[in-house]
């Protein structure tokens, strides 16, 4: 049927005014209540199945819509190979790798497959499925977003029964979401720095950025275009070999990986340990530490793999050595 909706009375109207009063189709537009285009479209579609008026006595209202619009023939041949999109997807976050190299090689393993503007055209559709949040591009190894959680663990004396927080750092690499989190007794730079160290360690390597919020251990003076970093957090980036770049001021989106990080930490890993007592901070880090290795483990909802097997197979061949000694 045409975009507009007409009826079977409206189209043999059509006809009628056309073939038999000889109308223009502005009239015959005007007398049926319909538009000019409709109109048009009716008399090439009749034209186009051998009609003339008058309209054969036994050809009724199905058989008529049948003539005017035909089923459009089923497409012959095997369906088209459809790309993986979710494997395509993370392939993008290995080291050059672009969208192109993966376009021929899909190409190559299904000769009859979609051409590449195809290709591209049907990649952006399934990705914009994903989640609406800003979905930036991280590349292998490229990015490790820092900082500490709302949230914090009482931890209580044995002796005393005193109470004291401890404070949750969290460290996420961009572009696998493998997570690493401690507890730390304060955010100073002791702890700022130590938690840095410890995070290196245990991704075994060092990523080329690493992005903080301006939390004043580590930036002096917050600046959206020259930040003033801490001389000794400056110091532990050149021991390194990474780069510093703080988080834009009143720029979440800066930090949108490590914000998702925090969450995710304070509903998988602290939910779970709300009711455990802690009586030192040895015996906090054990549990986060037991707790972090199932939540890297959990398996992606609409990708394949887990947080673990991303940073194995994307993140960790791209990290940087560490130095022979840590950052003191």
């Amino acid at each position: 049927m045409p975009a507009e909706r007409v009826t079977m009375r409206q189209i043999k109207d059509i006809l009628r005014l056309k073939w038999a009063c000889g109308l223009s189709n502005r009239q015959v537009a005007a007398s049926c209540g319909v538009a000019r285009s409709t109109v048009a479209e009716t008399l090439y579609r009749a034209t186009a199945a051998g009609l003339s008026w008058p309209l054969p006595e036994d050809l009724d209202d199905a058989q008529l819509e049948t003539r005017l619009y035909p089923t459009a023939p089923s497409p012959t041949g095997p369906p088209r190979a459809m790309p993986d999109w979710a494997t395509v997807h993370q392939e993008l976050t290995r080291k050059g790798v672009p969208l192109a190299l993966l376009g021929q090689e899909y190409k190559a393993q299904h000769p009859d497959g979609y051409q590449y503007s195809r290709f591209c055209d049907l990649y952006g559709a399934w990705r914009a499925t994903l989640d609406r949040c800003l979905r930036q591009e991280h590349r292998a190894g490229e990015k490790l977003f820092v900082d500490y959680a709302g949230q914090t663990v009482p931890v209580q004396d044995r002796q005393t029964g005193t109470v004291r927080p401890a404070q949750i750092f969290v460290a996420v690499l961009g572009a696998s979401n493998d997570t690493y989190a401690e507890a730390t007794w304060t955010q100073t730079l002791p702890d700022w720095t130590g938690s840095h160290v410890r995070a290196f360690a245990a991704f075994g390597g060092v990523p080329e950025i690493v992005v903080p919020d301006n939390l004043r251990s580590g930036v002096t003076t917050a600046c959206r275009y020259e930040p003033e970093l801490n001389p000794t957090y400056a110091d532990l980036a050149r021991h390194y070999g990474v780069a510093v770049i703080p988080a834009r001021v009143r720029k979440p989106r800066d930090k949108a990986k490590v914000e998702a990080g925090v969450l995710l930490v304070e509903r998988w890993l602290l939910a779970r340990l709300r009711h455990q007592p802690f009586f030192s901070l040895a015996e906090l880090n054990a549990a986060i530490a037991a707790c972090l290795d199932r939540l890297n483990r959990r398996p992606f909802k609409t990708l394949p793999g887990c947080r673990q097997s991303q940073f194995e197979a994307v993140d960790r061949p791209a990290l940087q050595p560490l130095p022979l000694e840590p950052y003191v």
